[in-house]
């Protein structure tokens, strides 16, 4: 009833899944992460206790292919279900049970699983797999998951057709004000085309949410700093400082992730410039 992709950052360092189906909410029962450790997705008669088992088993070490069939091996209804895992280290790891609807299977290599059901047939899961290892290592993970879920869509994707799809990535200590660890959790669960919103989803939630690039922040002085005042006057946030007429505006427009002191980003910049 789903395709979806299982993987982990070239560097190790963030965990994520992404997942679409002619499902109601898919991504309220298929993924699961946990920064540091690993992920998983649970699908075609998704046990949910896969997700905390799985996450338990990956807690202790154990290899992505160990907890599959750990989790597997304990299931009497293993025959309907379909799981991806994905370690700290090493190859993602699949099953498809023998009475998943077809079309059915998956594919694995270092650091990603993909898997899926009810599908066009296996150029689904063929697509992602090439999309995944054709993307930039350096992009941020949730960009290369989304990228592998769209080119399965574009291949067929569910055969049924479409309905909801999801994003969801962890990396200690990256989630919001350095608080948390999720990175993005983003649902789309009933949409003609959830794919298409999901990547517009993502897009909202980098510019909001998404770090400066140290090398093209703008330093609030001479020209800049003058522009930058007469905007925020112009929208009623004045004071002496600079910098906290700028930070009060920004939390009102949730761009708070994107302040650096004596400096602004200058996609803060473009969007200070739009009435």
């Amino acid at each position: 009833m789903t395709f979806s992709i299982v993987a982990r950052s070239a560097d190790g360092v963030a965990h994520g899944v992404a997942v679409a189906s002619k499902f109601l909410a898919a991504g309220a029962a298929v993924p699961a992460a946990e920064a540091a450790v690993g992920a998983l997705a649970t699908q075609s008669y998704a046990n949910l206790a896969y997700r905390p088992q799985g996450l338990a088993l990956l807690r202790t070490g154990t290899a992505a292919a160990d907890v599959v069939a750990g989790l597997t091996a304990a299931d009497p209804e293993r025959e309907s279900r379909q799981l991806g895992v994905v370690g700290r280290t090493g190859d993602g790891a699949t099953y498809t049970g023998s009475g998943c609807h077809g079309w059915a299977g998956g594919r694995t290599g270092d650091g990603y699983a993909i898997q899926g059901n009810i599908l066009t047939g296996p150029e689904v899961a063929a697509a992602m797999e090439t999309a995944w290892l054709a993307a930039d290592p350096a992009d941020a993970l949730a960009y290369r998951l989304l990228a592998a879920l769209r080119a399965g869509d574009d291949a067929g994707g569910d055969r049924r057709g479409r309905q909801s799809a999801a994003l969801y990535v962890v990396a200690p200590g990256q989630g919001y004000g350095g608080t948390s660890d999720i990175v993005v959790d983003l649902r789309v669960d009933d949409h003609p085309d959830p794919c298409a919103e999901l990547a517009r989803l993502l897009d909202i939630h980098t510019l909001l949410f998404g770090k400066p690039d140290p090398a093209t922040l703008l330093p609030l002085r001479d020209a800049v700093a003058d522009e930058v005042r007469a905007l925020l006057t112009a929208r009623g946030h004045t004071a002496s400082d600079l910098d906290a007429a700028l930070s009060d505006w920004a939390g009102i427009e949730n761009l708070e992730e994107r302040l650096v002191p004596g400096h602004i980003d200058p996609l803060v910049l473009t969007h200070l410039r739009t009435p």
